[in-house]
């Protein structure tokens, strides 16, 4: 079994009924899911977009990375997610962001996710659930990721904020 840590977000329909049926229909999969706050967010680096209700998961899969990509991506398309342009708003964004100390670089699968250690509204959450959980790349722990991401953020984008990071 590997740890596996994924980023929730919505931004069309009804944003958290669409997340907790994701982490509904995920938990049927994995086991020992930990399920973060969610925080609404504005929309970064995709144009003028509602804002966003992001959260995340932690849990145990027994497959591989691949395997669990295509449960993501089938999850999200039950969601009614469509991608009709790069950065389109969605009614479900699942990222497979760590899958245990793996790191994968392949066509369609990059593990830890390129882009989480500048993410907030990513780091917050994982942090929340799994503060001593390890960057394998960084080797820094997600709550280390998110106090270095909070010192470098002059305005946090984060309007509903969960409790407290350690």
């Amino acid at each position: 079994m590997v740890r596996a840590a994924v980023a929730l977000g919505s931004n069309l329909g009804n944003r958290a009924a669409t997340l907790d049926t994701a982490v509904r229909e995920l938990s049927r999969h994995l086991a020992d899911v930990s399920v973060s706050a969610f925080i609404e967010t504005d929309a970064e680096g995709v144009g003028a977009q509602p804002a966003f209700l992001n959260g995340a998961l932690i849990g145990s899969w027994d497959g591989s990375a691949h395997a669990l990509l295509d449960l993501l991506m089938a999850v999200e398309r039950a969601a009614g997610r469509e991608r009709p342009y790069p950065g389109a708003p969605r009614t479900l964004d699942l990222d497979l962001v760590l899958f245990g100390v793996s790191v994968i670089d392949e066509p369609g699968l990059m593990v830890p996710h390129p882009r989480f250690r500048d993410r907030g509204f990513v780091l917050q959450p994982l942090a929340e659930i799994a503060p001593d959980m390890v960057d394998p790349v960084t080797g820094l722990t997600l709550a280390e990721l998110f106090h270095a991401w909070r010192a470098r953020s002059s305005a946090s984008s984060i309007t509903g904020c969960g409790p407290p990071i350690p």
